[in-house]
């Protein structure tokens, strides 16, 4: 390899490891896919995407206050992932 090219390669992967530092821990963004098989995916909440049907999502979100609730009345029990 030329002494250039290294150059060049070592100062983008100079940036690149400082941007990695720069985003580590800070929350991703959610966003929403539609699957292969036809399922609502989302991902960014955690290592792997929470995958449901529609009708499981709308029976999901037809308990949001039941779910709140829930969280609310066990914060004591509950962790949170840092």
């Amino acid at each position: 390899m030329a002494e250039e090219s290294m150059e060049e390669e070592l100062a983008r992967l100079r940036a690149e490891n400082e941007k990695l530092k720069t985003t580590k821990g800070k929350t991703k963004e959610i966003t929403f896919k539609v699957s292969q098989k036809g399922a609502v995916s989302v991902y960014g909440m955690g290592r792997f995407p929470v995958t449901l049907y529609k009708e499981q999502w709308q029976r999901l979100l037809e308990r949001k206050d039941d779910i709140l609730s829930f969280i609310d009345e066990n914060s004591d029990s509950l962790k949170t992932k840092d």
